[in-house]
Formats: structure tokens, sequence, C-alpha cells
């Protein structure tokens, strides 16, 4: 018996270090990607002297620096359960979501910053049709680099990849907005539109950085997992279910925890309560996810009762 659980254990370590290769994998890809395209808008940028595009091009010097983070924090969310970490170490993995959303706000600030030095001392941009081009190829890039992320992210359950997406989601209407004004710059409208481009920049920054922040903190303070009613549902279809309460969740979609309170007929054995559990568990797994873990707490239904009376 002791054999089939370290098969079992194994299988499913060397399942997570599967996924987690193939999640790192795509970082360093989207990694190369974002250098090459926040140095393009970056020196673009400062040729054409637009502030609004080196602020989008610092903001995607922000999507490779959230790569490097996310690299660091699957690495170490691949490590195996240990005694101090009995749960993994998945949810280092969450907290580098947290830190590419302090660097998002970080950079939202200094974005600001920039925008207000230039209305001070405005500058007039000098546009060209290849600096346009330019600016259009990184456009491209970049949506191709999100819906990549994002699908893959979803499809490996990974916080760190879905994150990252939002992140370079926001530089596509970044670049949208900064494209747009050096369009209207071209057709002569005055070279404020250029810095009011960049608090617009600085909007979607900060937004990019609140949503990955409420979606890393949902995780790290335990918010439920999983809706109530569909647990209480799920397991009230088993005949031998009497009534399911104290049900509670938590956990990333790929690491749910599960538990609940279960009162059953006081005649049931254990060996029945026990077999019980496990279909429960399973039914769970079924209707929910397979990445979860069900702990059933089995309470007498008369007992009970007569406690209540």
């Amino acid at each position: 018996m002791e054999i089939c659980k370290a098969d079992k254990s194994e299988r499913r370590d060397y399942k997570m270090s599967s996924e987690y290769n193939k999640i790192l994998r795509v970082l360093w890809i989207i990694l190369f990607a974002n250098i090459a395209v926040a140095l393009i808008k970056i020196v673009v940028g400062r040729m054409v002297q637009s502030t609004s595009m080196v602020a989008d091009g610092f903001h995607s010097v922000t999507d490779g620096a959230s790569n490097v983070i996310g690299i660091i924090g699957v690495k170490i969310a691949s490590r195996p359960v240990d005694k101090g970490h009995p749960y993994g170490h998945k949810k280092f993995e969450t907290m580098a979501g947290l830190f590419i959303a302090v660097m998002l706000f970080l950079m939202g600030m200094e974005v600001i910053k920039e925008a207000f030095c230039r209305i001070i001392s405005p500058v007039q941009p000098r546009i060209s049709t290849a600096s346009l081009l330019a600016l259009l190829a990184t456009l491209i890039t970049n949506i191709a680099v999100s819906k990549i992320e994002y699908s893959q992210g979803k499809r490996l359950g990974s916080d760190v990849l879905i994150s990252d997406s939002l992140h370079t989601k926001s530089d596509v209407f970044v670049t949208i907005g900064v494209l747009s004004t050096l369009i209207l710059i071209k057709m002569g409208f005055p070279p404020i539109v250029d810095t009011l481009a960049s608090f617009v920049v600085a909007g979607f920054i900060m937004n990019a950085a609140y949503g990955i922040f409420r979606r890393a903190g949902s995780v790290l303070v335990d918010k439920y997992a999983v809706d109530e009613e569909l647990i209480r549902s799920t397991v009230m279809e088993f005949e031998s279910v009497k009534d399911v309460h104290k049900i509670r969740s938590r956990g990333r979609e790929d690491d749910i925890y599960v538990d609940l309170h279960i009162m059953v007929d006081p005649q049931m054995s254990i060996e029945q309560a026990h077999e019980l559990a496990h279909e429960i568990e399973r039914k769970i797994r079924s209707v929910v996810c397979e990445n979860i873990q069900v702990i059933a707490h089995i309470e007498p239904f008369e007992a009970e009762h007569e406690a209540e009376d």
C-alpha cells in the first residue's frame, strides 16, 4: 500500500515538474520578445523626442523585468513538498505576481513624474513614417505575446503567466494610445497631446498593477476558491449524505483545498464512511477540477440534531 502511495506521489511530482518546465520555457521566450520591443520603443522614442513613446518603452521594460521575477518565482514554486512546506511552494509563484504589481505601480508613478516635467518644459516630437511603422511592429508583437501567454497560463494553471499576460495586455492598449497620439501630432495637433497621452499610459499601467494585485492577493489571503453552493449541491447528490455544512475552500486554480463537514447515518460503519469520503472527493474533482484536495469530516446526523434540540 505504501509503495502505491509513493508511486502516485512520484507521478504527481513528475507532472508538476514537467508543467513548471513548460512555464519557464514560455517565460524565457516572452522575455526576449519584451526586451526587443522595449529597445525599439525607447530608441525610436528618444530619436523622435516623444515622451509617450519613451514611457511606453519603459512600460515594456517592466514586461521584461516581470518575466525575470516570474522565472525566479516559478523556480522556487517548482520545489517539491518538504517538512517546512507541507503544502508545497506554489504560493511563491503567486507572490511573484505581487512583485510584478508593485513594479508596475512604481513605473506608473515615474511616467506621471516625467509627464509633469514635459508640461513645464514642452518638446515638439519629430514624427516620421519609420517611427510609426516601428511602433506598429511592436504593437503586433505585443498582441501575439499577450494572447499566447494568457492561453498558456490558463492551460498550465500558472498565476505568473496569467498576471504577466495582463501586464502585456495593458501594454497593447498603451501602444495603441501612443500610436494614435503620434499620428495626431503628425497631422498637426499640438505637442501637448503627447504629454497628455503619458498620463493615459500611466493610467493603464496603474490599472494593470491593480488587476494583478487583486488576483494574487485573493490567493494569498485565502479567498474562497470554489462556490460553496456548487460543493453543497454536488455532495448532496449522494443518498448517504444527510446534510453538509462548514464548507471552506482556498488556493489557486491549479491547487485548490476544500474542507467540509458531512452528516451521515450514525449506524454507518467506519469503512463505509471512509469509502463515502473518497467517492465525494472523486465527484468534486470531476465537477470542479482535478487539482483539488478534499478533507471531509464525518458527523452522525441524529446526534447533531439531538444536540441542537
